[in-house]
């Protein structure tokens, strides 16, 4: 569905959620997770984040794993019983559909979709099943304290279909046929269960915080001051040797379109090339409050995998 309070930054992207740290907003949850982990003065939790560069590399063939690999959404959403309300509403199915780029979640497709989805997905269950966590280990790095990063990229769409009632057969997906893997998924939930019961203290009362509307959160963002800074003129920021750079001539301060390819392909971010790099590409957009109010100009950052960019507005 359209997003109006992200319109009201000038973005134009579907998914959520989406990270504000100052006048930087960050798309994706996985650039949201490694932007977290590099906060000087996030003390209210522990990093999560492996310090070896043999628990990085795991970290990160995890997280392709999730995007390309057999827990794609699109893959689980075909998992989803065909018999749920929501896809009697055409309205919700037309929306689905454009979301997924074409994928129709219909009773019928996903009833053909399914035998190849339950296969991917019981492939990623073995992996785990017989190599990460095969040794009895707690964590995927090791370990006894908490879960880490890696178990986060590894376990959460696993995770959020196995909580679906009716979405897998208990006959190829239950304790009794991957005993570590939901072991450690009943270990996950436990760590979440008391880092939250941590947060409320004695008396168990939830921090205060405060509920902003979308125009309220718009305008802090808006007023606040940049998170990152690059300086004008710098034309490392804007990487001449990355392969898009090269094709493209791109260079700072030209219109870009970037936008997902997977899901959400809808969702088209225009704006001025800032910085990119084989990791990460920032765009600057202009925001519209609307009824005079004013506007402004924000940074929108994107990981490079999963994106694509393309020169001018009329990408396609």
């Amino acid at each position: 569905m359209p997003r109006p309070d992200l319109a009201r930054l000038g973005i134009a992207y579907r998914r959520i959620p989406v990270l504000a740290i100052g006048r930087d907003v960050y798309l994706d949850t996985r650039l949201q997770l490694r932007k977290l982990e590099e906060l000087e003065d996030n003390v209210a939790a522990p990093k999560l984040g492996a310090e070896t560069p043999e628990g990085q590399a795991l970290e990160r063939l995890l997280e392709l794993l999730t995007t390309d690999g057999g827990t794609t959404f699109s893959g689980i959403t075909s998992l989803l019983p065909a018999d749920m309300p929501l896809f009697k509403d055409e309205a919700f199915v037309r929306d689905r559909a454009d979301f997924l780029g074409g994928v129709e979640l219909k009773p019928e497709t996903m009833r053909r979709a399914r035998p190849d989805a339950l296969r991917e997905l019981a492939g990623v269950f073995q992996l785990f099943e017989t190599t990460l966590l095969a040794d009895g280990r707690d964590w995927i790095l090791g370990g006894t304290t908490g879960p880490g990063l890696a178990d986060i990229e590894a376990l959460w769409r696993l995770h959020w279909i196995v909580n679906v009632p009716g979405a897998l057969p208990e006959t190829h997906f239950s304790p009794a046929v991957y005993p570590k893997v939901y072991a450690w998924m009943a270990r996950f939930d436990a760590a979440v269960a008391a880092a939250r019961a941590a947060r409320l203290g004695d008396d168990q009362q939830p921090p205060s915080r405060r509920v902003l509307s979308g125009e309220e959160a718009a305008r802090a963002i808006l007023s606040s001051p940049l998170h990152e800074e690059y300086e004008e003129g710098l034309a490392s920021v804007v990487d001449a040797g990355d392969h898009v750079v090269a094709a493209q001539g791109l260079a700072r301060g030209d219109v870009v379109t970037v936008w997902p390819t997977d899901t959400g392909v809808s969702g088209k971010v225009c704006g001025r090339l800032v910085a990119m790099n084989g990791d990460e590409v920032v765009i600057e957009t202009e925001a519209d409050m609307g009824c005079g109010g004013g506007g402004g100009t924000v940074r929108v950052h994107a990981p490079r995998h999963g994106f694509k960019v393309q020169k001018g507005t009329s990408a396609q």
